[in-house]
């Protein structure tokens, strides 16, 4: 397995914390302003290849079963500590994405929602929020500049933005932000418009890398939506939206933000369910060929993830009806972790995890490639868990002018 290594440019890591730093007010020599914990503020990281070793050795003593467990990433709508911390011990899920739902009033109420979610602190799960700010928010102490103001900015905004936004996550106890939006629009119609860092490629791509390198430091960064949504009209959450742009064309647009996120160091690579009919008939999270591409092409060697699979039971496109047969063919097309959250209940995520260990079994899923996931999965687990949050002190922290 290649190992994806984090914090990789850690020049810009090293800028975006002075630029976090510069944004809070400071206190007495030694002190961490805004601190509501005993924790350093910086912990130092251990050896990049560990993790990666380490997964190994743990998926290697993994039965089928608990690797397929491993790379499902589940939810259920409640912050009530002793529900959630019974849904992640019964289904050694490797992950949990935090929605509106799952967000309390205050931080501190947040924290315990997510200690609740950790039920082995030296193994923490991928606890993920939605976190770009402006339209997709699920904190609402968030009060950073996002994409509206940011994409017309220079790229130093931007990451002055992200520092701080993605502190606000760590300090939540979320270790994974799926924040930054590498898809570009010049149509202002498109719902993905508000959202986008910018219309020209290569604009976009230096506030994009701004944004991954800003906030590696604190969080694992995701790119989304793989291969591009301002191609594609149309909202994915209720239809597949279709492109006939072709591959080559693709590389010269949509493509260059991407590039610019995975080689500012981003961690996670988000695939959106979207239709590009001259590469592939199957939507990208789906596709071997685009996740070929991504690997291959474009070198991202982290843990790759699909968009919500409920949103294809939302097309009523009878092919996708099935969200056990989704997951498992996200996982065979190279997927890392498969998300479900709309059309879920707490039952679920185990279905999902039983019917990829069940594919395992009759043949139909190749055991490698369950291996290479949850492997890919646990060393971003032991990575995060390894370097420990980054914790800016941003309790008090005041948006740059």
């Amino acid at each position: 397995m290649r190992r994806h290594l984090p914090f990789r440019v850690a020049a810009a890591a090293a800028g975006a914390l002075v630029i976090s730093t510069a944004l809070v007010s400071t206190g007495a020599a030694g002190a961490v302003p805004g601190r509501t914990d005993s924790r350093p503020a910086v912990v130092e990281q251990a050896d990049a290849a560990a993790p990666g070793e380490r997964a190994e050795q743990l998926v290697a003593a993994m039965s089928t079963a608990q690797q397929a467990s491993s790379v499902v990433m589940g939810h259920i709508p409640s912050a009530d500590p002793a529900e959630l911390s019974a849904y992640m011990q019964a289904g050694g899920l490797g992950g949990f994405i935090l929605m509106g739902a799952n967000v309390p009033t205050s931080e501190a109420q947040l924290r315990a929602v997510t200690a609740a979610l950790t039920v082995d602190p030296a193994l923490p799960p991928l606890i993920a929020i939605d976190q770009e700010g402006g339209y997709v928010s699920r904190l609402p102490w968030d009060q950073f500049p996002a994409s509206q103001v940011l994409k017309d900015r220079p790229a130093a905004e931007t990451a002055a933005a992200f520092a701080a936004r993605a502190s606000l996550v760590a300090r939540g106890g979320a270790n994974v932000n799926f924040g930054v939006v590498a898809d570009i629009t010049a149509d202002s119609s498109s719902f993905i418009y508000g959202r986008s860092l910018g219309a020209d490629p290569a604009a976009a791509g230096e506030r994009v890398a701004a944004a991954v390198s800003a906030e590696e430091p604190f969080v694992a960064s995701t790119l989304k939506h793989f291969p591009g949504h301002g191609a594609a009209p149309g909202d994915s959450h209720a239809l597949i939206p279709r492109t006939d742009k072709t591959l080559d064309a693709w590389r010269q647009s949509d493509a260059v933000p991407f590039v610019a996120g995975i080689d500012a160091g981003a961690s996670v690579l988000m695939f959106g369910h979207l239709d590009y009919a001259a590469v592939d008939a199957a939507p990208a999270s789906l596709s071997a060929r685009w996740h070929e591409i991504a690997r291959d092409e474009l070198g991202f060697d982290g843990v790759m993830i699909t968009d919500d699979l409920g949103m294809l039971q939302s097309t009523g496109i009878a092919e996708y009806a099935d969200p056990v047969a989704n997951a498992v063919a996200a996982i065979a097309a190279g997927n890392d972790v498969v998300l479900m959250i709309a059309h879920s209940t707490p039952e679920t995520a185990g279905q999902l995890a039983a019917g990829i260990a069940a594919a395992v079994e009759a043949g139909t899923l190749p055991a490698e490639r369950l291996q290479d996931a949850a492997e890919r999965t646990m060393t971003l687990r032991l990575e995060r868990a390894a370097s420990g949050a980054v914790w800016a002190p941003c309790a008090d922290c005041t948006p740059a002018p």
